[in-house]
């Protein structure tokens, strides 16, 4: 008998099909999956970063596993928002899930720029904003680290879109709730966590760091506790939609962030070692409420705060 459990999940004026994102920097922009999965399965995905012109990334060894999980210092290389217009999206048009913009900048008018861009492409749902970026203006401290430059830029970017915005925040602050009320307070939609967390790897045979940044973001399973553990004490200070992401690889971990408080999860590293997992990770989510005798995804939303 088929499952009358309700999966729909809501973000300002977006339904999404089910809870189940896919992560910036882990899915391409899109089209590199469509070989191993279904695109209209999903609730949506997120694009690999934007940045206003193309930029080639940091230098190698840029990426290393590590013990559940690894160490990436990719750089945010991508192809630059207009040839994402022209070349990618087009591709994307008969995708029936949404497709979210993920943006970047190292001043507040790029980001300004680049949402400007993208308010006119139909098929793009929302824009997530990745504030864990150095500031140029600001001498160079991450976007992200500081209430005060989170709240200009996000009401910067919201004054000129026309599409719902999505603060993705860092775990590397004292306190990432009180970075979560600036980006509301500023008018954010939605707020997304966590980012990776900052870590090193040091080759014993040369005696320096691996990456040639030296340090890189740390993925995976290995992080999920923390990220829960965020998205939790993120739920208690605001009331604005949470999307948890941080080393979800099955179904389980996919609930915890659900019932920490997210109304969404992006999976993100488990792409790599299985590009069809997310489609594995709903079907986990729907079984799961059907056993438990739950109608509805929003019902155990929150649901470890009871």
């Amino acid at each position: 008998m088929a499952s009358s459990v309700n999966l729909t999940v809501k973000l300002g004026n977006i339904i999404f099909k089910n809870p189940v994102l896919t992560a910036s920097g882990t899915f391409g922009y899109g089209i590199e999956y469509q070989k191993y999965l279904d695109l209209d399965k999903l609730g949506g995905f997120v694009t690999k970063g934007l940045s206003v012109v193309e930029k080639q990334g940091n230098k190698p060894p840029r990426i290393i596993e590590t013990p559940c999980g690894m160490l990436n210092a990719i750089g945010l290389q991508n192809i630059g928002v207009d040839k994402f217009i022209f070349e990618k999206l087009p591709k994307l048009k008969d995708v029936n899930t949404h497709i979210i913009a993920n943006i970047y900048g190292s001043e507040v008018s790029e980001f300004v720029e680049l949402t400007e861009k993208l308010n006119e492409q139909d098929n793009i749902s929302a824009l997530e904003i990745n504030v864990s970026c150095p500031n140029v203006a600001q001498g160079g401290a991450l976007f992200g680290k500081d209430p005060d430059n989170v709240f200009v830029l996000t009401s910067a970017i919201k004054k000129v879109s026309k599409k719902p915005i999505i603060v993705k925040l860092t775990p590397n602050v004292d306190d990432i709730a009180f970075i979560a009320q600036a980006a509301q307070s500023a008018g954010a939609d939605a707020v997304s966590l966590i980012n990776t967390i900052t870590g090193m790897v040091i080759d014993t045979k040369t005696k320096k760091p691996f990456l040639a940044n030296k340090t890189g973001g740390l993925s995976g399973p290995a992080i999920y506790p923390v990220g829960v553990r965020m998205v939790y004490e993120v739920y208690e200070k605001i009331k604005i939609p949470i999307i948890g992401v941080g080393g979800i690889y099955n179904s389980n971990v996919a609930l915890q962030y659900l019932m920490a408080g997210a109304s969404l999860i992006q999976i993100g590293t488990a792409n790599f070692v299985k590009p069809d997992i997310s489609k594995e990770i709903i079907e986990g989510i729907r079984t799961y409420l059907d056993e438990e005798g739950f109608k509805s995804v929003s019902d155990i939303i929150g649901i470890a705060h009871n």
